[in-house]
């Protein structure tokens, strides 16, 4: 009987660990974004290729100058792509906001596009590629530098939120079918990878935080919540409704839990994640937004 009870114990243990294993590479495979590489199109319009650094690492992208220059500065506008994309993703908003009159930046994130490999990427990771962007849009001397938005999308505009918390060179800042919660982004990959929610949503977090290097209650201050509480800087948020990705209940949520009149929001009507812009209220509502502040 004790050898049996042993010999059981030891059969538990052996698959606990097995089990551990792989929740440990699922949790990293989830926390890897999908290889997009490839730069297939090009601005239509005159562009600059550049590169800047962010935390010791490359960063590639590209400059767009102002259309009509009638200043010797213009206004600039930082266009921020998602997880798993890279800054050909965002052209798609480049033609109306080039109309305007704004200079355009748009970069790929570490681990995206052209830019270098990062082992952890994360909202954290835009975060910081951001402060980036608008340390190297200071350097250029066709740019007014009290004059710089944001418009970001996805996961890029999670940590363009992050990034607005603790860097007041962003004076506007429109997002694009942003997540709100972590644990939106953890299902969504989840999903995406066609895995199970339950129990991997308790325990891929936690892997996130230990390959990041941070603890679980720093990563409760990474809150798009009370950073936006915390700052004036003016937000347009905008999400779709048939958004089959990150569902538009996390816009719900932002409003439901920011003073009234914090941020203007609009909720539209494209099918999908990636196409916001189709939806003719979309440009009807960002642009008069920009200028107005900025």
């Amino acid at each position: 009987m004790e050898a049996w009870v042993l010999y059981s114990i030891l059969i538990l243990l052996g698959l606990l660990i097995i089990a551990a294993a792989l929740i440990w590479i699922l949790g990293v495979k989830s926390q890897s974004p999908p290889i997009n590489k490839a730069i297939h199109a090009l601005p239509s319009m005159p562009y600059e290729d550049i590169t800047f650094i962010s935390e010791g690492l490359t960063i590639k992208g590209w400059f767009i100058p102002a259309k009509e220059a009638t200043t010797p500065t213009s206004p600039l506008v930082i266009i921020v792509h998602g997880w798993g994309s890279n800054r050909t993703r965002v052209l798609r908003y480049v033609e109306p906001l080039y109309g305007e009159g704004y200079s355009l930046m748009l970069f790929d994130a570490r681990a995206h596009g052209e830019s270098d490999p990062y082992p952890t990427p994360s909202g954290i990771m835009f975060r910081d590629d951001v402060v980036a962007a608008l340390d190297y849009a200071q350097t250029r001397s066709e740019i007014d530098p009290n004059r710089i938005a944001i418009f970001a999308y996805s996961l890029g505009a999670f940590g363009s939120t992050l990034a607005m918390g603790q860097d007041q060179r962003i004076k506007v800042i429109v997002t694009d079918s942003m997540p709100s919660r972590m644990e939106t982004m953890i299902t969504s990959e989840l999903r995406r990878h066609k895995l199970p929610i339950f129990p991997l949503a308790y325990f891929i977090p936690r892997i996130w935080y230990y390959r990041l290097g941070i603890t679980a209650k720093a990563a409760k201050k990474l809150d798009i919540v009370s950073t936006i509480k915390r700052t004036k800087t003016p937000m347009l948020l905008i999400h779709s409704r048939l958004d089959d990705y990150i569902s538009s209940a996390d816009l719900d949520y932002v409003i439901a839990h920011v003073p009234a009149g914090r941020v203007e929001h609009l909720f539209i009507h494209s099918e999908g994640h990636r196409s916001s812009e189709t939806d003719p209220a979309f440009f009807a509502t960002a642009l008069p937004f920009l200028r107005k502040h900025l």
